[in-house]
């Protein structure tokens, strides 16, 4: 499948950014709609593909860039997941008419989770990519010791090594650790009654495989499955996990619109 989709990003003013993004809709069919990871972008490896796969497949497409990322205005060290949950529903509801599906990696698999529980009537359904929710809390502060934690207070940021670059490095503001806590989802019942996908790799080094089963266990219906990848990393992003993704689409798809949408 030609995952080249060359067409111009359009904008869209909210009350604190202008925000990218390109759609695709169809008049009467629901809308897949994509949510990266932390700094990545709409144009990624994962969010063309799914795109692509659903204008063949006839239904709508919308990606976006979150305020800080990509071609939206705004610094990422600004960004927090109220704000960035707010851009994904400013975008939803200004352009998607009707049902849609949610697809979320790693970030955008917890703001998937949120914008879910926030649109519960048009939500058709979920597909979570090595899905990240409370990342802030269980993976970046409870990660640092009592001392790491006050240096990280005082001083506003904390910079560690970047995963994938290695002279690179990552820097977390402070207030996305105490925004998070605002947004916690883990260790409760989750409102969500759409069928649910979550997909997450063995070998995911940034976020541990059993996320998946946690998000499961408070999502409180039957519908509900976890597909690992023994070979997968964070990434989720090669060639037969691509397939894997598309196919969990396809799969989704088809089940019976929710009682409550």
């Amino acid at each position: 499948m030609n995952t080249q989709i060359d067409d111009a990003p359009e904008f869209i003013k909210t009350p604190t950014h202008r925000l990218a993004y390109r759609a695709h809709l169809v008049a009467d069919a629901p809308t897949i709609v994509f949510l990266h990871g932390h700094g990545s972008d709409m144009d990624g490896t994962k969010a063309l593909a799914v795109d692509a796969w659903a204008r063949h497949q006839q239904f709508g497409s919308l990606r976006f860039d979150y305020s800080g990322h990509g071609q939206s205005s705004g610094a990422m060290l600004d960004g927090t997941i109220s704000q960035w949950k707010q851009d994904a529903l400013a975008v939803v509801d200004a352009l998607v008419p009707g049902d849609f599906y949610l697809v979320g990696s790693s970030l955008g698999g917890w703001l998937m989770l949120l914008v879910a529980m926030a649109r519960a009537g048009r939500v058709l359904g979920l597909v979570g990519i090595a899905a990240a929710p409370d990342f802030t809390e269980t993976l970046i502060w409870n990660a640092l010791d009592a001392e790491q934690q006050q240096d990280f207070e005082a001083s506003g940021r904390l910079v560690v090594p970047s995963p994938y670059a290695p002279d690179a490095e990552v820097i977390y503001p402070y207030s996305l650790i105490t925004d998070g806590r605002d947004n916690l989802v883990l260790g409760q019942e989750m409102a969500i009654t759409c069928p649910v996908r979550l997909l997450h790799g063995k070998k995911d080094a940034e976020v541990p495989w059993q996320t998946a089963n946690d998000i499961a266990r408070a999502i409180p219906h039957d519908d509900v499955q976890v597909l690992f990848d023994a070979d997968a990393d964070h990434r989720f992003s090669k060639d037969d996990q691509i397939d894997t993704i598309l196919a969990t689409l396809a799969e989704i798809t088809r089940q019976p619109k929710p009682s409550n949408v």
